[in-house]
């Protein structure tokens, strides 16, 4: 399957999805405020057609002279957590994939001091799951699979996560559809109208071209959402799936 062409199509997704990472009370400090009033045009921009991309956009010298100041304090969790957040909100609108990394140093110290902190777990194993996908890397699939799961532990029944952890099997070099599949089946067995893990889900029965439950999940998503960007390639996947069966 195309690695690259799934993680694409999910990105628009993952936006929509994680939502998570709010900044209200994130960057409450005074030496934030720079950043906090650039990632908050950020955020108005996604409702925003206008607004033009240069004015959103942080320059490498003040993402580099935040994270240095970060680092100068690394006993100040509330700044490794909050400016890791917000770095990672920005990372993931901007994708930008250079500081990742940096990112993930910054929200270590902060779950190193409150590993219950669902908020900063949950955002260590996207991070980790990020860096796997644009590194190929399967390491980094399963350090985010740990954080996934210990986040699974403080909130069970997070549908978002548990997929999430799902497709940490189902991105790997060599990938492990059965085991995404269950994650996928537990998270819709919390939420069945899911439309993320609907499509995943659609995805990994049609990588095991088992178009019986392929399209089963697709009418599923059909239903959900009529007008999901990646419906009409699933149902030709589908489709094509299908006649390759009959010509054998």
């Amino acid at each position: 399957m195309n690695k690259k062409a799934l993680v694409l199509s999910l990105i628009a997704v993952f936006i929509s999805f994680l939502g998570g990472f709010l900044l209200a009370n994130a960057l409450n400090k005074n030496d934030l405020n720079t950043l906090r009033n650039d990632i908050e045009r950020l955020k108005n921009s996604q409702n925003t057609e206008t607004q033009n991309s240069s004015e959103i956009t942080l320059s490498d010298e003040e993402l580099r002279r935040k994270i240095s100041e970060a680092d100068q304090n690394p006993t100040d969790t509330a700044v490794q957590r909050g400016l890791g957040l917000a770095l990672y909100r920005y990372a993931l609108i901007k994708q930008d994939t250079e500081i990742l990394i940096d990112i993930a140093r910054l929200l270590t110290r902060s779950y190193e001091k409150d590993s219950n902190d669902f908020e900063v777990t949950t955002a260590l194993g996207n991070v980790y799951f990020d860096i796997g996908y644009f590194k190929k890397d399967d390491e980094n699939f399963q350090t985010a699979r740990e954080f996934y799961a210990k986040a699974l532990k403080q909130k069970p029944n997070d549908e978002d996560v548990r997929t999430d952890l799902g497709l940490t099997y189902f991105l790997l070099n060599t990938p492990e559809n059965e085991k995404a599949i269950a994650e996928f089946q537990k998270s819709l067995q919390i939420n069945p109208k899911h439309e993320k893990t609907l499509q995943v889900i659609s995805q990994a029965f049609l990588a095991e071209n088992n178009t019986e439950e392929a399209e089963k999940y697709i009418s599923k998503l059909k239903e959900v959402n009529g007008n999901n960007p990646n419906l009409s390639n699933l149902v030709t996947r589908l489709e094509e799936s299908k006649n390759n069966s009959q010509k054998k």
